[in-house]
């Protein structure tokens, strides 16, 4: 991996839904103790985020954003997993979800 990979800020997305990865992990743990299915759902959704991040971050122009796009709707989709959470009295991973959103929507809308 070269430096410019490292400092990219597509890269430190990258970094960044890793950790929220990590943190819904547990949650959908619990969470398919009660619905299976927003469980699978919500893997689906983060596994969404890690490849079409990583894969956006080699990609050029309409690609680029497009699977930048795709990463922000599944992170979003997450948020929403974690509002239904949220109701069972989860919360943990909220801020990093947005902070995966924020992040994408930078990369999407890039300042001039």
């Amino acid at each position: 991996m070269t430096n410019t990979e490292n400092s990219s800020p597509s890269f430190h997305v990258y970094e960044v839904a890793k950790e929220l990865a990590r943190a819904v992990r547990i949650l959908i743990e619990r969470i398919a103790r009660f619905d299976r299915s927003l469980a699978d759902q919500m893997r689906r959704a983060m596994s969404s985020v890690i490849l079409n991040v990583r894969e956006g971050n080699r990609r050029a122009g309409r690609d680029r954003l497009h699977l930048f796009r795709i990463a922000a709707g599944s992170a979003d989709e997450i948020v929403g997993a974690l509002d239904v959470a949220e109701v069972m009295g989860y919360l943990a991973a909220r801020d990093l979800a947005d902070r995966v959103l924020a992040m994408l929507y930078r990369l999407v809308h890039p300042r001039r």
